[in-house]
């Protein structure tokens, strides 16, 4: 039984890129369940919003590569960034004022909201396949590896290499030093705070004095940050296409309503679940059983529970299973 070359492989094929994928989607899940538990409605624009900060990123970037401007080692986009998260907030304060806004002041139901926010998604989308266009774009420069499976091999004497791409670290460290930045926000700060108050009970929040169209702006701005951050930490790891965005919706929602919608700490611990659901049930461990038991299984013999094709029915299944058992999710948020 050869338990190294094993290990070294469910590192390499699932358990570095479920920590990589989980981390993107505990992002975008962070700012779903900011918007439904502060805004209280499913927000279904979310993904394309992601694609927008992508987008604005993405061209920033183009701009500074043009001009000679780079940071090394490390992607120019971290550069672009900050530019991609304010257009992103003006975008969606601006849809916040043109479109929200109107049916908030109304107090119309949250299935009306979410009827709107999927008329903002379509437009956002359309808007985002104008200007960059549908197809696939490649914005990862910089070095693509700390360290690559052949000089692993080298260095450890084993059969199998171990990987790790410089935008799977990244994405980890970048997604805890915002997710440490949130709390803080929310727990330490005076504006957190009553964004707090506000989401237990409007209207006792109301009346201590807190300005309700504070919070709002203060929620979209950082639902449109945390969106802009993880659409483009998914672009660096996985490539950028207007489409995959919208696709990521039922994985993200999922994260969210699994661990809990409203809560942070339910969304965070969500999208770890998911992804590692998703990178188990759909990877073939062909490979690590022939180390286990120290043979070849006969080609072609794939063992695995689903094919990759079908990861997104893995979400939709425990989305589903949590609805059934559970709705609050694991750390109890709102019903849904």
């Amino acid at each position: 039984m050869d338990l190294l070359n094993a290990l070294v492989t469910t590192l390499n094929f699932v358990i570095i890129p479920a920590v990589t994928y989980g981390s993107q989607l505990a992002l975008g899940a962070l700012g779903v369940t900011l918007i439904y538990g502060i805004l209280r409605f499913s927000n279904f624009a979310h993904g394309d919003t992601m694609a927008f900060g992508t987008m604005a990123t993405i061209l920033t970037t183009w701009t500074l590569q043009a001009g000679g401007i780079g940071l090394g080692i490390f992607p120019t986009a971290l550069l672009a960034l900050p530019v991609g998260i304010a257009a992103t907030v003006i975008w969606v304060l601006a849809t916040d004022r043109l479109v929200y806004r109107f049916y908030r002041g109304q107090r119309v139901k949250p299935v009306v909201m979410v009827m709107v926010s999927l008329g903002v998604m379509f437009v956002t989308n359309g808007f985002v396949r104008l200007i960059i266009g549908p197809g696939d774009r490649r914005f990862d420069d910089g070095a693509r590896f700390i360290f690559s499976a052949g000089e692993f091999r080298e260095w450890s004497g084993l059969a199998e290499g171990l990987a790790l791409r410089s935008t799977q670290a990244l994405t980890v460290v970048l997604a805890i030093l915002v997710m440490i930045a949130l709390f803080w926000f929310l727990n330490r700060t005076r504006t957190g705070k009553s964004m707090r108050a506000y989401s237990d009970n409007e209207d006792l929040a109301l009346l201590s004095g807190i300005s309700p169209e504070r919070v709002v702006m203060v929620t979209w701005l950082i639902a449109g940050a945390l969106a802009t951050v993880a659409g483009v930490l998914y672009g660096l790891d996985k490539g950028f296409r207007p489409f995959t965005y919208f696709q990521l919706l039922l994985p993200i929602f999922a994260s969210a309503i699994v661990g809990g919608l409203g809560n942070p700490m339910g969304a965070i611990a969500g999208g770890y679940l998911i992804a590692f659901a998703e990178m188990t049930i759909t990877y073939n461990w062909r490979r690590v059983l022939n180390h286990l038991l120290e043979q070849d299984l006969p080609p072609g013999v794939a063992i695995q529970l689903l094919s990759v094709d079908y990861k997104f029915a893995v979400s939709f299944g425990l989305l589903v299973l949590v609805l059934v058992i559970r709705p609050t999710g694991i750390f109890r948020g709102k019903s849904v």
